[in-house]
């Protein structure tokens, strides 16, 4: 079985205030993140090593997004979201 079988995947959006590196303004902006959620009970054509790896799943959640445009007007330059987690366990 594949990992993806042991979860629900939603896309959802969260806030985060960033600084832009080139023009140094904070701004909020919503980072993509992909939610899996563990599902309640294994799918039923599990054998006994997918039941262990069920076990050990947690929830978690995955960003989506590596990139953000500066929302200063004069500025609207790319940077990368360096300084938010990737992937964050949620339970």
């Amino acid at each position: 079985m594949d990992e993806r079988d042991f979860f629900d995947e939603r896309t959802d959006r969260k806030p985060a205030t960033l600084n832009c590196p080139h023009c140094r303004q904070a701004a909020e902006y919503e980072i993509t993140w992909l939610v899996r959620t563990k599902k309640r009970q294994i799918p039923g054509r599990a054998d006994d090593r997918d039941r262990a790896k069920f076990a050990k799943a947690r929830s978690y959640m995955l960003r989506k997004d590596d990139m953000m445009a500066c929302k200063n007007m004069r500025c609207r330059k790319r940077f990368e979201i360096s300084g938010v987690q990737s992937v964050v366990f949620t339970e």
